[in-house]
């Protein structure tokens, strides 16, 4: 497992040679527990109670155009190939509280770039999030391929997460992103996504 930092790339390749057929892509995150007393209620940096994030995937051709957009109001690609798991309001529990699954063998030939995304719903800001991480898992084998720190605070609402790439030789390659936005639903990541196609 590769432990990613901002802008670094990894092949999506099998140790035996070979591209990764399925992955899936996970978000993890916990709520920060706020400092108690009447100044940690004052200055906390936000309200309390469960932090509802977003994870998403936009499909893009090589010109930016967008494909497809998988979330939490559209669980599954047009063509199949693209699945979230279901949406989680509270990121409580151990592991992955989201998962988008991609079968990256079935993935139209149109699509250039898959951009990974995450939103705050309800407006929280990453201030009040510790803990997340988004990571990539061979579904194969079930190894985790690489995983990316998204703990920095900051009075963001969403990120740019990464990026799976194709490459010209059949295979994918993964590249971390991280950059800090201010949206909370996906249609507003469009544009910033597509930057980084």
């Amino acid at each position: 497992m590769v432990s990613l930092s901002k802008g670094q790339t990894i092949s999506l390749e099998k140790k035996g040679g070979g591209s990764l057929k399925a992955v899936t892509m996970g978000l993890g995150w916990d709520t920060r527990q706020q400092k108690k007393g009447i100044l940690g209620g004052l200055f906390g940096g936000g309200g309390g109670g469960a932090i509802d994030l977003d994870a998403s995937c936009i499909a893009f051709a090589a010109d930016r155009t967008v494909i497809d957009t998988v979330f939490f109001g559209q669980l599954k690609s047009k063509c199949g190939s693209i699945v979230h798991t279901g949406d989680n309001l509270t990121g409580e529990g151990e592991g992955d509280d989201e998962q988008i699954k991609v079968d990256l063998s079935r993935v139209p030939a149109g699509v250039a770039v898959l951009v990974f995304t995450v939103s705050s719903f309800r407006g929280d800001t990453f201030d009040r999030i510790e803990n997340a991480f988004c990571r990539l898992v061979d579904d194969g084998t079930g190894q985790e391929v690489a995983k990316f720190d998204l703990s920095e605070s900051g009075s963001h609402t969403g990120l740019i997460m990464a990026k799976v790439v194709r490459q010209g030789s059949g295979g994918w390659s993964m590249t971390a992103i991280g950059e800090k936005i201010g949206s909370r639903v996906v249609k507003d990541l469009t544009a910033k996504a597509a930057a980084h196609v």
